[in-house]
């Protein structure tokens, strides 16, 4: 399939375009560099850099080729961020999607995959599924769900086959690659800059939360179980008009717990600072609803998230991996110390299977 792909220099967007390429899929790279890496746009891949509030450029890439669908991950992340600049999330993540949805549909593209967020829903201290109340938070969260909003009209008037993926908090990294993000708000990459010497401490913002260590509650992802499941939203479209689907694992990891395991992997005491929670701190308690293997029946439409039993290690290993492939400014990989490269194995706390869909994986 011939693909083109926004923020293919990114965290996210750089990594399933290597898992594209690896598939035997065509990948066009549509980047600003803004907050992206060049060097992360993986060989084999066409790059573009240019951006998406520019049409006219837009619409001469996407007339480049005859692409079958576009995979958007091009995107400000920052919740925080968003309520203090609103402008600049509504026009980069609103209206810049708004152009490259319109120019899609002119370009006569049939799928289109958005990278979306579970910060679209309302604050909630019970599991989170698809149907839970709708109901932004922050700025960010509510460009997401604006976004969705604008596929489903151009799913009903020009038939723009569409899936929304709702991330919780994408973790870990591939033996070679990370994530890199300037300014970097990640949990366990911050964690890890304290053994790497690139900070004193962490900070933990809220120790009184109704948890059980006073600390918020988050589900992480894996990257490459993340990416496993854009691939086969992306083959489901075939058929599928609409997807929505949760991205998570289903278990809640607590900011302590996190911290805790980064000491136990590097042998690091990692000093910790409790300060007062910010205003835009999201809910206690945030994590996807666990589901348990289904069988395709019949027609239904579902892209399923299946969740193994917790194996020991599995919060381990996201250090793990996060530690081996850490990045510095320049987003070039810094090795994890010698001692515990060899646990760098890509395990996961999950895998992604699609309905009617798992023996094509």
């Amino acid at each position: 399939m011939n693909i083109f792909l926004t923020g293919g220099a990114g965290y996210i967007g750089s990594m399933a375009v290597r898992k594209l390429l690896e598939a035997g899929h065509q990948v066009t790279v549509y980047d600003s560099l803004v907050t992206g890496y060049k060097q992360a746009v993986p060989e084999g891949a066409t790059f573009i850099q240019a951006d998406l509030a520019n049409t006219v450029d837009l619409q001469a890439a996407l007339a480049t080729d005859t692409f079958e669908a576009v995979m958007h991950f091009a995107a400000f992340i920052e919740a925080g961020e968003s309520m203090k600049t609103p402008p600049k999330f509504y026009q980069n993540n609103l209206m810049n999607s708004v152009n490259l949805i319109d120019a899609a549909v002119r370009a006569r593209v049939k799928r289109f995959v958005l990278s979306s967020t579970a910060a679209v829903y309302q604050s909630s201290d019970q599991p989170l599924s698809e149907t839970s109340p709708l109901g932004p938070v922050n700025v960010y969260g509510h460009t997401k769900l604006m976004i969705e909003e604008v596929l489903e009209f151009y799913r009903e008037i020009f038939g723009l086959h569409f899936a929304a993926l709702r991330y919780f908090n994408a973790a870990g990294a591939l033996p070679d690659q990370g994530e890199a993000h300037i300014p970097e708000s990640h949990l366990i990459p911050l964690v890890l800059q304290v053994p790497l010497g690139q900070r004193q401490d962490i900070k933990i913002y809220g120790s009184d939360y109704p948890t059980p260590d006073g600390t918020c509650i988050r589900d992480y992802i894996h990257i490459a179980d993340l990416v496993s499941a854009h691939l086969l939203a992306l083959e489901a479209l075939e058929k599928e008009e609409k997807l929505v689907y949760n991205l998570g694992n289903g278990k809640g990891y607590s900011v302590r717990e996190v911290i805790e395991t980064a000491r136990e992997v590097t042998g690091h005491p990692i000093p910790a600072e409790e300060t007062p929670a910010g205003q835009e701190t999201a809910p206690a308690w945030w994590r996807a609803q666990k589901r348990s293997k289904r069988n395709w029946a019949g027609n239904r439409k579902c892209l399923i998230w299946r969740i193994l039993s917790p194996a020991p290690g599995n919060g381990i290993n996201l250090i793990l991996m996060a530690m081996n492939s850490h990045q510095d400014s320049d987003g070039m990989g810094i090795s994890c110390p010698t001692a515990i490269r060899h646990c760098c194995a890509p395990l996961r706390m999950g895998r992604p299977t699609a309905c009617g869909l798992t023996g094509k994986r």
